[in-house]
């Protein structure tokens, strides 16, 4: 198996309704394109997974814990593992470009959408 890939080639994770991931793996650390449709919700979970992530395009309402921001392009973010968090996407909707340690294997067993050109980039 090859070390590359090209994010159009990759079969994304249907993560809820209106956000999807395509996932490039490593035994440790998962990276993620997560894009978000326009108002899409991302409902307050937590994981034992630590996440860093940056938004790549559109607007997002991040909450986590307890505190909320508003992020566009640029904006930044570090959630500690077992954090309860949540996003909502803005009017044009959202690409952001995640990593997650340990590894996000409880996504292996999500539905998979076909491979389609992602948001981004263009």
């Amino acid at each position: 198996m090859s070390p590359f890939t090209n994010l159009p080639a990759v079969e994304p994770h249907l993560i809820w309704d209106g956000v999807v991931a395509r996932v490039v793996e490593s035994e440790r650390v998962t990276f993620a394109l997560v894009e978000l449709e326009p108002g899409a919700v991302v409902p307050e979970h937590s994981h034992d997974n630590e996440q860093l992530g940056v938004l790549a395009t559109g607007s997002v309402t991040f909450r986590i814990g307890q505190e909320t921001r508003e992020l566009g392009p640029g904006d930044a973010w570090s959630i500690p593992s077992n954090t309860p968090h949540e996003v909502t996407a803005g009017p044009g909707g959202a690409v952001a470009v995640e990593a997650f340690a340990p590894a996000r294997v409880d996504w292996a067993a999500l539905e998979r959408g076909p491979a389609t050109a992602p948001a981004w980039p263009s």
